[in-house]
C-alpha cells in the first residue's frame, strides 16, 4: 500500500490545503490511483506528464507540482490586485490543482519501449478527467473540486468554468504547450 507519508513528499502542496478533511480526501485519492494503476512512488516520479507530445522532458510530478504553484501565484496576484473583487476557494484551487490529472495514474501503463509507458486499455474508453473525477466521487472530494478535474482539458470547453477552473485551465496549457514546444 502506498503510505500517505509517500504521496506529501511527491506533492508536499497538499499541505497548503488548509482544511484538513479536505486534505486527506486528496491524499486518499492519490493512493487509490497509484495502487489501482499499479504505480510505486518513484515510478510516478520518472514518467513524463503527456504522451501527447514528443520528446517531453517534464515528469509527471513536474508536471502537477509546477502548475499547482502557478495556480498559487495567480490567485496571489489576482487578490493583491482585486482583493475581494475575485471571488477564490484557495483551498479548491490547490486540491483541484493536485487531482486534475490523477486519472493519468489509470490512463497510462508500463511499457517495454524506451518511454517505459503508454497509453493502457483505459485510454481507449475514458481520458483522466474522467476516470480522476470517479476518483474524486467514491472519496467524497467536494463538487467544486470535481468541477476543476472534470472542466480542465478540452472535454470542458462547452462547459462554464467556474474561477478555480479557469486559472488550472490556463495553467495546465502554459506549461503543457510549453512543453510540447521545447520537444518538438
Amino acid at each position: 500500500m502506498v503510505k500517505r507519508d509517500e504521496i506529501t513528499a511527491l506533492l508536499p502542496e497538499i499541505n497548503e490545503i488548509r482544511d484538513m478533511e479536505l486534505r486527506e480526501k486528496v491524499i486518499s485519492v492519490w493512493q487509490e490511483a497509484m495502487e489501482s494503476g499499479g504505480w510505486e512512488p518513484d515510478e510516478v516520479a520518472k514518467f513524463p506528464f503527456t504522451l501527447l507530445a514528443e520528446n517531453v522532458n517534464v515528469t509527471f510530478i513536474e508536471h502537477v507540482r509546477t502548475v499547482c504553484k502557478m495556480c498559487l501565484a495567480v490567485a496571489n496576484v489576482l487578490s493583491e490586485a482585486y482583493g475581494d473583487r475575485v471571488s477564490l476557494d484557495r483551498d479548491t484551487l490547490i486540491a483541484g490543482a493536485l487531482l486534475a490529472d490523477v486519472g493519468k495514474l489509470l490512463e497510462f501503463e508500463r511499457s517495454d519501449d524506451e518511454k517505459g509507458i503508454k497509453f493502457g486499455r483505459m485510454y481507449k474508453y475514458l481520458r483522466h478527467p474522467f476516470t480522476g473525477v470517479g476518483l474524486c466521487w467514491k472519496h467524497k472530494v467536494p463538487e467544486a473540486v470535481m468541477h476543476v478535474v472534470a472542466t480542465h482539458s478540452w472535454e470542458g470547453d462547452k462547459f462554464k468554468r467556474r474561477p478555480e477552473s479557469i486559472i488550472f485551465h490556463h495553467a495546465d496549457f502554459i506549461d503543457f504547450d510549453l512543453a510540447r514546444l521545447a520537444g518538438g
